[in-house]
């Protein structure tokens, strides 16, 4: 007898002698995760989404409180539907809307920016020199004459297309946001951030005459997990197809509910112990839970379908447990560990959101192990198959159907060599459309939801009425200490702000050089020919006297190039990164360097990089724990080749298909190919532990894969159809990269089942296991 043999027999004696005490502390400690699980709260942190290590990140983490208007911030749009914004109504409601916004928790109140705040201001030159002042003017009561006063003030503030859009039919309130709570002390909670603004701006101030916007990186995430609560309800609508589809495949209600109820059980147990560790679930983490049951029911299915056939010989419900225990368990206890740790592989992401994916993942599987290879077997023990149910498996079994004999014939040629050859095609086809994979986000606006999602709309129309678009990348010109505004560094600034205002994607940029420039035209009596950059120190610093925050920081060390691109898609940020780069080689100069980057569209190119660097090194990892596993367990490199080929075969069609539908690599939909390779590798490891079992009984491979189709082919089958219909319910949600996600998870949940049934016994015929060579 083998040591895995050996090992088996003693873990079986171990739970069923004692399987009452095992059975009640399993319960008890499901109850108490079960709690734990219900305590579990959503999150979301704006740290997480980045590569905190990358260089990228480093710089602007190094800048932050001087960059905090451009980095984590919220713009809150104030629309007049029937006028401009130079009316009394209007600028009451403006007023009463930056009050609101100012006393909202995480808002940095310091950096807040509206027509009525102090610091936005307005300025110009006079007989008598610059003067300035705030743009709402003191004693304002709402006449004509204040309204006209504003209208002077803001065309001479610079704000058009900043702070007012181009056509004076609305404005912004600029809010920058702190990753703490000063009141709690503990992360900022999105959404409850994003509610606030919800039910104390836009609920309360839209009107037939006003509009409100709102727009920014926590009203994303606030959207996400209004929208991710729904998929409590693709959640429920997955347990009712498994339970309608388990029934109707075993026709057993008690076997049924035991699967289900074990497999939601592992989910509870899951967030419960996310929860006693500290962590919570995140819009991208929430596609866990549902994997968690969909591997639980996976499990699940082929031990019932193991007792069902050990009943059938005549074995009591005690007996049949037992085998079927001793027949699955090595192959389950492989393929899960083989789960868990390729799901761990995401770690090499440098990125928080994934890394918790990978860690709450694992957890779920190693749970399974427990909930569905354990305690559903000990369940059974107990409840044990209904006679009907055996009845109708006996009349399946004795008579082999036409589905199975077609499929046993790809354990022979032609039909083999048919398959490989095809499987080849489809490979070579998808590696060739594969490159065409695009790295980052694809579409405009916030691609995480629909085109039409209220959030988008707000975004278009910013992106329309507004100069400075949303899409803000910041370039760090660093220095030394009062060096900034030499006049050697100026230009330098000047002329990169140049060849990025003739760059693809580039809608305004704007730097301390232009601040300079405003400078001297206003010292001159406004004559166009003075508007440019003086070698004079002393006159630079006169130009540099009212220079707004925000353009240089408190030593003059660091200056920043702010650029408004039309978009964050991966093309354009890669543009831009370039055009920097090649820039900074071309014109190496002493004591000042162009650091990236910052703003939003800076921690999306830093992001793009990061992914784009690690996804290979993560397929690299999840396939090398894969092939190690089943290396340890079936100790033959022929079996792990026809395990592995049809997983890479899934994975390269993916990426294909992720081309063709245009879905780009990103931190939604990076992880899906991870948990994809996982989850397709149980059905390979549970096809090869009944061929072995077979081949051990000295059959034909063809006989012996017969046997396996019958065995558990039909539960892999059942399996990978019954998951893929669930996902596919993710299509309707209102969050894009859930249904990405659904449609890439449904993609690989079929061609996962599909090329273990066909490419798998062709392979073996191939590969000459079990003598295939010698059947006719």
């Amino acid at each position: 007898m083998s040591h895995s043999n050996k090992l088996v027999l003693f873990f079986e004696k171990l739970i069923f002698s004692n399987r009452i005490l095992i059975l009640t502390c399993l319960i008890l400690l499901c109850a108490v995760l079960t709690f734990q699980g219900t305590q579990v709260k959503p999150e979301a942190s704006f740290l997480k989404m980045l590569p905190t290590n990358h260089e990228f990140i480093n710089n602007y983490l190094s800048y932050k409180k001087e960059l905090s208007n451009l980095g984590n911030v919220v713009r809150v749009v104030v629309e007049n539907k029937n006028g401009d914004i130079f009316d009394a109504d209007y600028q009451e409601v403006l007023k009463n809307v930056t009050d609101e916004v100012f006393f909202i928790s995480g808002v940095n109140r310091d950096g807040l920016k509206s027509l009525w705040t102090p610091n936005v201001r307005w300025q110009e030159v006079t007989e008598e020199g610059f003067i300035g002042g705030s743009i709402i003017p003191d004693g304002y009561n709402g006449s004509k004459k204040y309204l006209d006063i504003i209208k002077s003030n803001v065309l001479k503030s610079g704000q058009v297309g900043n702070l007012v859009s181009n056509d004076f039919k609305s404005s912004i309130i600029l809010a920058p946001l702190q990753d703490t709570n000063p009141e709690t002390g503990l992360p900022l909670d999105y959404h409850e951030f994003s509610k606030a603004l919800e039910d104390k701006v836009r609920a309360k101030y839209t009107s037939e005459n006003i509009n409100i916007r709102i727009v920014g990186f926590a009203k994303v995430v606030g959207d996400l997990i209004d929208g991710a609560m729904e998929v409590v309800l693709f959640f429920m609508l997955a347990v009712l197809i498994v339970l309608l589809l388990l029934w109707f495949y075993s026709r057993c209600l008690r076997s049924t509910f035991a699967v289900v109820i074990c497999s939601i059980l592992a989910v509870f147990a899951q967030l419960g112990t996310l929860n006693i560790m500290g962590y919570g679930i995140n819009p991208y983490s929430m596609l866990v839970p549902f994997l968690v049951f969909a591997i639980g029911v996976s499990h699940g299915v082929q031990i019932v379908n193991s007792i069902i056939h050990h009943a059938e010989t005549g074995a009591n419900k005690l007996d049949a447990a037992k085998l079927a225990f001793r027949s699955l368990y090595l192959a389950g206890i492989t393929a899960l560990i083989s789960d868990a740790i390729g799901f761990t592989t995401l770690m090499v992401i440098d990125i928080g959101v994934i890394q918790e994916l990978a860690i709450a993942a694992s957890i779920g599987v190693a749970i399974i192990i427990i909930t569905n290879l354990v305690a559903l077997p000990i369940i059974l023990s107990f409840i044990g198959i209904s006679p009907k149910a055996v009845e109708y498996s006996r009349k399946n079994t004795h008579n082999i159907s036409l589905v199975e004999k077609l499929f046993a014939n790809f354990s022979k040629p032609p039909l083999a060599i048919l398959t490989i050859v095809v499987s080849a095609g489809l490979f070579s086809g998808g590696l060739y459309y594969s490159q065409f994979m695009k790295i980052g986000d694809l579409d405009a606006g916030a691609p995480e939801l629909r085109p039409d999602s209220r959030y988008n709309l707000d975004n278009a129309f910013i992106v329309k009425n507004y100069t400075a678009s949303t899409d803000v990348f910041v370039i760090m010109a660093e220095t030394g200490a009062d060096q900034c505004s030499k006049y050697n560094n100026l230009v330098l600034i000047d002329q990169l702000q140049w060849q990025l205002k003739n760059t693809a994607g580039v809608q305004e940029v704007r730097s301390i050089s232009d601040i300079s420039k405003l400078g001297m035209f206003g010292m001159n009596e406004g004559s166009l020919k003075w508007a440019n950059l003086n070698r004079n120190e002393f006159v630079v610093n006169a130009t540099l006297s009212q220079i707004p925050s925000g353009f240089i920081n408190a030593d003059c060390s660091m200056a920043p190039i702010i650029v408004f691109l039309n978009d964050h898609k991966a093309d354009t940020l890669s543009t831009v990164v370039n055009t920097v780069g090649d820039f900074s080689k071309q014109y190496p100069q002493d004591g000042i360097k162009f650091l990236l980057a910052a703003g939003n569209a800076g921690v999306e190119a830093s992001t793009n990089i990061v992914i784009e660097e690690a996804q290979n090194e993560m397929l690299i990892w999840v396939y090398s724990v894969v092939i190690i596993i089943c290396l340890i367990t079936f100790r033959s490199v022929p079996v792990v080749v026809c395990i592995i080929v049809p997983l890479i075969v899934t994975s390269v069609l993916s990426q294909a298909l992720m081309a063709f539908v245009g879905i780009g690599v990103k931190v939604a939909t990076l992880p899906v190919i991870a948990l994809g390779v996982g989850i397709g590798v149980d059905y390979g490891i549970y096809i090869f532990s009944k061929i072995t079992e077979g081949l051990a009984m000295k059959k034909s491979l063809y006989i012996s894969y017969l046997y396996t189709l019958n065995q558990t082919g039909k539960a892999v089958g059942f399996t990978g159809v019954t998951l893929a219909i669930c996902v596919a319910t993710w299509a309707f949600s209102p969050i894009k990269f859930q249904s990405d996600m659904g449609l890439l998870l449904t993609f690989m949940f079929v061609f996962n089942m599909i090329g273990a049934l066909t490419l798998i016994p062709s392979l073996a015929w191939l590969l000459r296991i079990g003598k295939s060579q010698s059947e006719s």
